[in-house]
């Protein structure tokens, strides 16, 4: 598919120019981080505190591109394939457009060889420049080989100016002109963890006011120093002129991991991914950009973790990195001296752990999609950094409605939602602050709450966060997960930094008590909360070995204070629960497979295993009564065909999607949704309680 501008006539017409009418205006104001920071001052409210004066839900016309179009801001080459992957290569094969944004050079200690075997033995020689040009080689390679299937495709390679002042090498892929990688080329901090002050982390904590590039051989680009602001500029600039209707991260507020509680990812991914929040800030500022979904990816932190993917397909992602690691130093299949590849990696294409998974560090929530008292049916999820609302009227032939978004900026991608006795509807998720102090970075639950049954929405109230998740510099927290119990109470969960579970209560009052721990040990991913039939809360969440629970002994008791260990075996710790009469039925993946099972709770202890198939997928599965979605090893969308003898997933191998599906029963049939990487809703429904489950489709056109 052709772009609106090939990327010659592109660099014509914005030679120069500064992109969008809202980094113009930082310009003027004097500084990025002083924009942002006026911009987040509402709504920043404590439990039990005010709600903030936002007005209600606004409409939002989406701009519509003509395709969905996909960036990746990442720190280093090899980000990508290592922690993306499959992701990447499936938007690759889809035929839309896809830029790679690379915020350092990735140069490291300049030695393009393997690990020595043995202590003092000769040094290879050092050469950072080269170091790096060999890095984009490689990356060249594995991307040519995804998109082509031939890694000696060609590129053409270009020189642009950025908004931060200095210019970025752009390659186009000449088979593929839609697909871009974009270098950026900044110093990297040579250190996973250590205090280097000449680094992302360093401009980032004003160690040091300006920050050196690293250009590679060979590299049109030329040399410079960036301001903590002008890299915001140069990334949010970098989104003006590619347009991404999605946008991927690692993660910015990784958590701690291991025995010594510390965290362990590298300091540029972690950096780096910050830097692009800020820029996305002035993204969803700008003039005619797309609605835009972000998603974020752990790193290294998924080395502790289950893996996700059978064997073929943890092989098919280590192939490609074995490209880009250039396996066979005697193959100069790119004609470069520098060397067509990143011979560190030679000794290990599957990392630690990493090419047998990937795992998403938001959007694991499958409760967003909900029926109204009235049959009508509510989605929730996050565009342009706004809770986005869509809403279909009760009845099988009425239409879904365009997204409105919320006023309050800044949301994390993934929300949850559940309904109240009353029939209002409920949404929680968390928000990242910004100011002009480096302590003013911070994260936040909020909740967002229907003024009455099928009506707008007031204004985001901060539930603040559990002590230190939320602002002593890790920032780690899940999205929340909500349940109503039998007497009308609201209370919502999460999982703090320490790797526990807290909860906040609503009072009859409608404030918030305080955040109060529930215990649990080293749990992983998103907690989930539902509510069976008696009327009692359970939460589930799983750990690296297996799954906890707590079950609320009745309706109105307290919260048991400690979790109950269900002996279950360790699953790829994305998990979603439904109700079933008395108990409460838990979905979950099979670790080194991908397939789907289930058990059912009636108290704390689990029924034996159901095997509901081999999509050989990933993700968590959103589940409402019979119909079940979730995402199949290509990355597209497939449901469980309710009403046969055995079960059978159906794929929509078109539909590539962000984040987790979501399910829930509606008068009398059973929908399910997910949000397309292009800003879409899309949909099914089953008609009846055992009848086909209908095409996936777009909600609105």
């Amino acid at each position: 598919m052709k772009s609106r501008l090939p990327l010659r006539s592109t660099l014509l017409s914005r030679r120069g120019a500064v992109a969008g009418s809202a980094l113009a205006a930082v310009l003027i104001t004097g500084g990025v981080f002083a924009e942002l920071a006026i911009s987040d001052t509402e709504g920043q409210d404590t439990p039990g505190g005010r709600a903030s004066g936002a007005p209600a839900a606004v409409a939002s016309g989406p701009v519509r591109p003509e395709s969905g179009s996909v960036m990746q801001v990442i720190a280093h080459p090899d980000d990508d394939l290592f922690f993306m992957n499959p992701d990447t290569g499936q938007s690759l094969r889809s035929g839309r457009p896809m830029t790679s944004v690379y915020v350092t050079a990735g140069e490291a200690d300049g030695v393009n060889a393997p690990p020595p075997k043995k202590p003092g033995g000769p040094k290879p020689p050092v050469d950072k420049a080269k170091y790096a040009e060999a890095r984009q080689n490689g990356i060249r390679g594995a991307y040519a080989q995804m998109a082509t299937g031939d890694r000696a495709s060609s590129w053409t390679r270009a020189s642009i100016p950025t908004a931060g002042g200095g210019t970025a090498e752009v390659d186009t892929l000449n088979a593929h002109p839609d697909i871009h990688l974009v270098w950026v080329q900044l110093r990297e901090a040579g250190s996973i963890n250590g205090n280097q002050p000449h680094s992302l982390r360093g401009l980032w904590n004003g160690q040091v006011s300006e920050l050196a590039s690293q250009i590679a051989s060979g590299s049109p680009a030329k040399a410079f120093t960036y301001t903590k602001d002008q890299v915001v500029k140069t990334l949010a600039g970098l989104m003006e002129r590619f347009r991404p209707t999605h946008v991927r991260t690692l993660d910015p507020t990784p958590g701690k991991e291991g025995k010594l509680h510390k965290i362990i990812d590298h300091q540029d991914h972690i950096y780096s991914a910050r830097f692009a929040q800020a820029a996305l800030q002035l993204y969803a500022k700008s003039v005619n950009h797309p609605n835009f979904s972000v998603q974020t990816y752990f790193g290294y932190n998924t080395s502790y973790l289950p893996h996700t993917f059978a064997k073929p397909a943890a092989d098919a992602k280590a192939d490609i990195v074995k490209t880009y690691a250039w396996m066979n130093p005697d193959d100069n299949y790119c004609a470069s001296t520098a060397g067509c590849g990143d011979r560190k990696v030679s000794v290990r294409p599957y990392g630690n752990n990493w090419a047998q998974s990937v795992r998403y560090s938001r959007t694991n929530s499958t409760s967003w999609l909900q029926s109204g008292k009235d049959g009508s049916l509510w989605a929730f999820g996050v565009l342009d950094q706004r809770l986005a609302v869509w809403h279909k009227a009760p009845g099988a032939d009425s239409a879904w409605g365009e997204p409105k978004l919320l006023p309050g900026d800044g949301m994390d991608s993934g929300v949850s939602a559940t309904r109240l006795p009353d029939g209002r509807l409920a949404v929680f998720g968390t928000r990242t602050l910004f100011g002009t102090e480096l302590t003013d970075y911070r994260r936040e639950a909020v909740a967002a709450v229907q003024t009455t049954p099928g009506g707008d929405f007031g204004p985001w109230r901060s539930l603040g966060s559990p002590d230190h998740s939320g602002t002593n510099g890790v920032f780690d927290m899940s999205t929340p997960t909500a349940a109503v119990d039998g007497t009308g109470k609201l209370s919502v969960f999460l999982r703090g930094d320490d790797r526990q579970l807290y909860s906040a209560t609503q009072g009859a009052n409608g404030a918030w008590g305080p955040w109060t721990v529930l215990g649990g040990v080293n749990m992983a991913g998103d907690p989930v909360a539902t509510t069976d039939g008696a009327g009692r809360v359970h939460v589930f969440s799983s750990t690296p070995k297996t799954v906890l629970t707590w079950a609320q002994p009745q309706a109105g008791a307290p919260m048991p204070a400690r979790a109950v260990e269900t002996k279950l075996p360790p699953n790829t710790t994305g998990l979603s629960a439904q109700p079933e009469g008395d108990g409460v039925r838990v979905y979950y993946r099979k670790v080194d497979s991908g397939n789907v099972q289930s058990v059912l709770f009636t108290g704390v202890t689990p029924s034996a295993v159901t095997d509901l198939g081999d999509t050989s997928g990933y993700g968590t599965v959103g589940a409402a009564g019979p119909l079940l979605a979730g995402r199949t090893a290509s990355g597209a969308l497939a449901s469980l065909e309710p009403g046969t003898d055995a079960p059978r997933w159906k794929s929509d191998g078109s539909i590539l999607f962000t984040g987790s599906p979501s399910a829930v029963e509606n008068d009398g049939d059973t929908a399910a949704a997910a949000i397309g990487l292009d800003g879409r809703l899309y949909w099914t429904r089953t008609a009846g309680s055992d009848g086909p489950a209908s095409p996936w489709k777009p909600a609105a056109n």
